[in-house]
């Protein structure tokens, strides 16, 4: 299949232009929304890297009965919208029932099919139906070669926009590994590649009751993903990850991401 190209925003997406999609995991206030998209909105500029703003209204997937889950649904939309008009950055965020869908779709640019719901074909369906660019993740569970299956879902109701995103497989318990030859099977698929470099180094409930991470190693990964040749780099940031109300172990704190971009982009101006 020839390569899907589109826009998300103004970002080009499929074009051999690189794009890195970056936020705090979730949306937990205004404050940390905003110094957060400052930030993320200088370092575009400065390295001119085109940044998509990315953070979840809600983490329905939960561990615990007791984790933290959403300052509010309509709350968190109203923030993503204000960063929206404020810093000018695209909008990406999660859908987890086709009931919000429509909802969510009036504020954002890209929807995102979370990596457990991956399979659920009337969400995938009713996400492309909008007409808006989809972010689907692989299942921790999934092959890389049946995603371009899931993909082509979207395609039946009309949208080819489409990435499909890596975040590492299952690796017995309490652990996650990536197979690197995922992005390239992908990629033959035709859709836009993205590697998401935080969650592939977190350790699913290996902090009793919650995940755990090894941060040391995003920067590694995230530049053997630059070499393979991704679309793209997706990418959890957050000012003090230690206090971050969910994936604490695996977000990169905010005062890293100059570096981390830096580093990338010696990488990708040299491919």
């Amino acid at each position: 299949m020839s390569r899907v190209k589109f826009k998300i925003g103004r970002v080009r997406v499929g074009s051999g232009e690189p794009f890195i999609i970056a936020g705090p995991c979730a949306v937990e206030s205004e404050k940390t929304a905003f110094k957060t998209a400052e930030q993320i909105a200088l370092i575009s500029q400065d390295f001119g890297i085109p940044f998509i703003y990315k953070s979840s209204h809600t983490k329905a997937n939960r561990l615990s009965g007791k984790s933290f889950s959403t300052i509010g649904f309509t709350k968190a939309l109203n923030i993503l919208a204000k960063v929206k008009e404020k810093y000018g950055l695209p909008i990406l965020t999660d859908v987890h029932s086709v009931d919000e869908v429509p909802v969510v779709a009036e504020i954002v640019d890209c929807l995102q099919i979370p990596a457990f719901l991956c399979r659920q074909t009337e969400l995938v369906q009713t996400a492309a139906a909008t007409g808006l660019p989809i972010n689907i993740k692989k299942g921790q569970f999934m092959a890389a070669e049946d995603m371009a299956e899931i993909a082509n879902k979207a395609r039946m109701v009309g949208n080819n926009k489409v990435i499909l995103t890596e975040r590492g497989t299952t690796f017995g318990y309490h652990d996650l590994v990536v197979d690197f030859r995922s992005l390239i099977i992908m990629a033959q698929s035709g859709y836009p590649v993205v590697f998401d470099c935080t969650h592939s180094v977190q350790k699913p409930g290996a902090a009793g009751g919650s995940s755990g991470g090894a941060p040391e190693y995003i920067l590694p990964l995230a530049k053997a993903a630059a070499a393979i040749g991704v679309d793209g780099l997706f990418i959890e940031t957050h000012p003090n990850p230690a206090k971050a109300k969910s994936d604490r172990e695996c977000q990169l704190p905010l005062a890293s991401l100059n570096r981390f971009v830096h580093e990338i982009t010696l990488i990708w101006n040299n491919g």
